[in-house]
């Protein structure tokens, strides 16, 4: 008979022996053998009672179906233990007669009104009214009270995607990220990043590969059975109804949960977790300085540091990274990158990758399947991805960095490799718009304030997941250099149509050169045409690119803008170094192929490389792993430096840039910064001059006092402060230039 579903009856002893049962206990141990290395064993050890303190308990309303195996320590107040049954082996830590306070609650230190069964509690813990307490090492200093449910059993995995000694492989909890199909599953374990997510889930096709990173999870944590929930020092739990095989940080705050089964919420007295009222947390991990409240619910899905889930929010088969909030909305099978921000009840994600600093607006749909019979397709989201209100995306499609759509029910799937740019369903002309560099060109104040946002929403203490927040980088600066080269295919194709000439046979290294002379000649001949882009939506109707002309020169300037940059910050933290010596530095081809894996970004060929090390063993365990992460973060700067600096010869054509060069360049990275910090000022003052921004109040002091002024914007003072700074340095470099 299967007695999984049944009741069954357990007499006295059975209730106290036997969690772990002896066909899994090794030879010569007993159930508790590894409860006793996961203890702390008090100063002095425990001891039996004596005949007095027994007395006392008794007199209390306490029982206990064996006295001999309730320990405590010598300082053990018995008249704070009242009106509890205790069962199988307690072991109790210091009972003061004192108080505990978190917030408006205080408690006396002791036990009263509750069912405990197998559990060692530390020095002044408060626990108070829990029906049943099985199988915890609680920390010191904690306050559990009013708690319904809260158990260990004998094959706990806390959210870790292992197996158990004797189970079966079903019962291994996976993630099914970046589509419906499960074909993308990745084990979560406690300590996951981002870029281990993105190794598990995007090398499916890799075997040797999935079968290490599986073999490494489950080779992380000890499959032996028996080991117990643990609550951390420090930590309050109150008003909640069950928690069941969940491991607890230091300092952790839970208050009015519903449901915590088979989780890792990580926690530290320097980065507190947070769990509030009517949450449900199931199968996943929680990172450091997480706060999740208000009736969230999250099922398989790990969290990464310092994330939200807020009013309501759905996590569901998901990976979330660092430094992101969830609120309200739906979110399902997503691999999503750090800093992600999703605030509105009725925006839905589902089956996508998005790689970081991005923002889904309300009620956009991110990955209906209504133009497929099947659930296979997914969304790849570049940095910077933000879909406007409404916004309907269907599978598959996808967007270059910073690419940012229109309020718009896109009809089919979409690849816009242009990025920085505007995406518009024209309806009334049945076009699909792109406007490439659009953000550098008519949102700067956006545009600039972006890598100073995500960095000082940073409040990790652990970074474990290295991230570049910067717009400018090798990704997007590759994306760049195939925007320019696509405009001018395009552009040339429009200049042959209106010439009458024939397209067909044209190399694409022909048509570049055709199109290089126009986009950098008159803009008058180019404006005058119509240029469509290629391969960019699925169907027959035109795509129109937008302000070709200045698209192409911005994104020239961004290519400048990035390089002195990069070489600027070189030369500053080496003293001793020249442009010269930069230019010997940086010989060699540019590398074209980037990964970001989890928002640190790498050379494809240090990924390639990463790969093949897990798969030859030389990388055998996650630690070493993330140590490689390290060595390659470690010397990245360098890396982008040299890609910077070939990226500014590409666009110059030239292998080496002399000093003679160095001048002109430096001389338009300065007039590059003012447009940035002018356009700062100007984007920003759109919202003052807006006359329908300003109906809502009955004067300008109104506007003002409402808003703020202008002048006293806080990052508007702070660009043109690094304008100061730029132009500063810039003389300096001048000066090692003569």
């Amino acid at each position: 008979m299967d007695t999984e579903n049944t009741v069954c009856m357990l007499t006295g002893d059975e209730m106290e022996e036997h969690f772990v049962e002896k066909e899994f206990l090794p030879e010569g141990q007993d159930e508790y053998y590894l409860r006793n290395k996961q203890t702390t064993k008090p100063i002095g050890g425990w001891r039996h009672l004596r005949s007095d303190e027994i007395e006392r308990l008794v007199k209390n309303n306490n029982s206990c179906e064996n006295w001999d195996n309730f320990l405590v320590t010598d300082e053990f107040n018995p008249k704070q233990i009242k009106n509890n049954k205790f069962y199988g082996l307690v072991r109790i830590g210091e009972v003061r007669d004192a108080m505990l306070q978190y917030h408006d609650l205080r408690l006396r230190v002791g036990i009263t009104n509750s069912v405990i069964t197998s559990c060692d509690i530390g020095n002044n813990v408060a626990i108070h009214d829990v029906h049943y307490l099985s199988h915890y090492i609680i920390g010191d200093n904690c306050i559990i009270f009013n708690i319904q449910e809260m158990c260990c059993t004998n094959h706990a995995k806390f959210g870790n995607g292992i197996v158990k000694d004797g189970e079966p492989e079903e019962v291994r909890i996976c993630l099914d990220l970046m589509n419906e199909t499960g074909c993308r599953k990745v084990y979560p374990f406690d300590g996951m990043i981002a870029a281990d997510a993105y190794l598990g889930a995007k090398f499916i096709d890799d075997k040797p590969l999935q079968a290490k990173l599986s073999y490494l999870t489950q080779n992380k944590f000890d499959s032996r059975r028996g080991y117990y929930g643990t609550i951390g020092t420090d930590c309050v739990i109150k008003n909640s109804a069950i928690i069941k095989d969940v491991k607890v940080g230091d300092c952790c705050y839970i208050k009015g949960a519903s449901k915590l089964k088979n989780v890792t919420i990580n926690s530290s007295i320097e980065e507190p977790s947070q769990i509030g009222e009517g949450v449900v947390l199931v199968n996943g991990i929680v990172g450091y300085g997480c706060h999740i409240f208000y009736s969230c619910i999250a099922v398989r899905f790990v969290l990464g540091n310092n994330s939200n889930l807020k009013y309501g929010a759905r996590l569901i088969h998901s990976f979330l990274g660092d430094n992101s909030t969830i609120s309200c909305c739906e979110v399902l099978n997503n691999l999503i990158f750090p800093a992600h921000e999703q605030h509105h009840n009725n925006s839905f994600l589902v089956a996508a990758i998005l790689k970081g600093q991005t923002n889904i607006a309300a009620g956009a749909t991110m990955g209906s399947n209504h133009n497929s019979r099947t659930n296979d397709n997914e969304i790849e989201a570049g940095r910077g991805f933000w879909p406007g209100l409404c916004s309907s995306v269907k599978h598959s499609c996808k967007f270059a960095s910073f690419t940012l759509l229109s309020k718009a029910d896109y009809p089919t799937e979409m690849n816009i490799p242009l990025p920085f740019a505007l995406v518009n369903n024209n309806v009334n002309h049945n076009e699909l718009e792109v406007m490439p560099a659009f953000w550098w060109m008519y949102n700067m104040y956006a545009l600039a304030r972006n890598a100073w946002k995500y960095q000082k929403r940073d409040l990790r203490k652990r970074k474990f997941q290295h991230i570049e927040f910067d717009a400018y980088a090798p990704d997007s600066m590759e994306e760049v250099i195939t925007g320019r080269k696509l405009l001018e295919i395009w552009t040339a194709k429009a200049w042959l149509r209106t010439q009458n000439k024939n397209i067909d046979g044209q190399s694409d290294k022909a048509l570049r050169e055709v199109g290089k002379e126009l986009l950098r000649g008159d803009r008058k001949v180019v404006d005058n045409m119509q240029v469509f882009g290629e391969n960019m939506e699925k169907g027959k109707r035109r795509v129109r690119i937008l302000k070709v002309y200045d698209a192409y020169n911005s994104y020239g300037d961004m290519l400048v803008y990035y390089a002195v940059k990069n070489v600027m910050k070189y030369l500053q933290e080496n003293s001793e170094a020249s442009f010269s010596t930069i230019a010997g530095l940086m010989a060699g081809r540019r590398q074209k192929e980037w990964s970001n894996l989890g928002g640190q970004l790498m050379q494809t060929s240090d990924l390639d490389q990463l790969r093949a090390d897990i798969r030859n063993g030389k990388l055998d365990s996650w630690e070493a792993i993330h140590n490689r992460y390290d060595e390659i973060w470690e010397r990245y700067s360098i890396d982008k430096l040299r890609h910077a600096y070939q990226s500014l010869c590409y666009l110059l054509e030239t292998e080496t840039i002399t000093d003679d060069m160095w001048h002109d360049i430096l001389k338009r990275a300065v007039g590059i910064q003012q447009y940035i910090c002018d356009q700062v000022y100007l984007t920003r003052k759109k919202d003052y001059d807006n006359i329908y921004r300003k109906q809502t109040y009955r004067n300008s002091e109104e506007m003002i006092a409402a808003i703020g002024p202008l002048e006293e914007n806080s990052f508007i003072k702070q660009v043109r402060s690094e304008t100061d700074d730029f132009n500063a340095k810039i003389e300096e470099l001048y000066k090692r230039l003569k």
